[in-house]
């Protein structure tokens, strides 16, 4: 493809219209010149629309071809070590691009280049959390995102699938899932894409929805509980990797402790965290937290405590 046909290409993304004269002056060639160029984009897939009459014109249709990317040696390398790590993502929205672009980007680089690429596979890998729950519906969450739309979905929970309403405020993937915080009638609660069974967009919009980037920095305005949690030194290294306590006070006069404020609905997440831990953690204080991580530290002794008993019959 000549510099002038991908000048073309990116001027009907503009989403203006153009005619054929206007395009031939702009590039100081003839009509008919331009209308060759205009073919040849067509195809080689660049959907244009054209209207006849005294106000028509050429334009690109929505869903287009993009002009080309210009990379070099080193940024076509970034781009596929990218792909690469894209491919570990199951259910990516769009996730079509993986394949467009390790077949026809891929197909047009030098040999010298993609033989460097090959060799990236053999020095090279992301290990990620591998899972199984398929996610088909992240492509229709992020259009609903994008337009403000509502959605009818079946969700899974555990009580049962259920039917449900909300407005999707983005998709964030975090240790194997999708994750798509939606507004459901006056509160935003966080929903688990795999879990969704069915979806359909809805006519509904609403104006004031926030970004998943506001959702994810906005401070919690439940109230917290003071909470003290000690730790071993392997768990304080343990810590490090964990969202929640990775800010454990390493100094020597505090010891190596863990201090903040946890809501009351958040008590059983959190236990059930701690449990990981085991004897590398132990809540101080509030009472309540501390006594729900003791009856499932319990709860998961007692299964062995019934081999010892069948050990002492015997």
């Amino acid at each position: 493809m000549n510099e002038r046909r991908i000048a073309l290409m990116r001027i009907l993304d503009s989403r203006k219209k153009y005619t054929a004269r206007e395009l031939a002056e702009r590039f100081g060639v003839s009509v008919r010149t331009i209308q060759r160029d205009l073919d040849y984009l067509q195809q080689t897939g660049l959907p244009l629309y054209t209207e006849t009459g005294p106000h028509g014109g050429y334009r690109a249709l929505p869903n287009r071809l993009l002009p080309p990317l210009h990379l070099a040696r080193d940024e076509a390398f970034g781009l596929f070590l990218m792909l690469q790590l894209l491919e570990n993502i199951p259910d990516i929205p769009f996730g079509s691009v993986r394949e467009h672009l390790s077949e026809h980007y891929y197909a047009e680089l030098p040999q010298d280049v993609r033989d460097s690429i090959d060799q990236f596979k053999d020095y090279i890998a992301f290990r990620m959390m591998p899972t199984h729950a398929e996610s088909p519906y992240t492509s229709l969450i992020l259009e609903a995102v994008l337009n403000k739309r509502r959605v009818n979905m079946l969700y899974r929970s555990a009580s049962g699938d259920k039917w449900t309403k909300v407005y999707p405020v983005g998709l964030y993937f975090d240790h194997g899932y999708w994750y798509m915080p939606a507004q459901s009638r006056d509160r935003i609660i966080l929903y688990r894409s795999d879990r969704v069974m069915k979806m359909t967009i809805l006519e509904d919009t609403l104006s004031g929805l926030p970004t998943l980037k506001e959702w994810l920095t906005a401070e919690d305005s439940r109230t917290g509980i003071p909470s003290k949690i000690k730790f071993t030194p392997l768990g304080a290294r343990l810590a490090e990797s964990d969202p929640l306590f990775q800010n454990v006070s390493h100094e020597k006069s505090r010891g190596q402790e863990w201090y903040g404020h946890i809501p009351v609905e958040e008590f059983k997440y959190v236990s059930r965290l701690l449990l990981k831990y085991g004897p590398e953690a132990e809540v101080i204080y509030p009472k309540e937290l501390r006594m729900q991580v003791k009856r499932l530290l319990q709860d998961s002794l007692n299964p062995y405590l019934k081999d010892d008993e069948a050990d002492q019959e015997g």
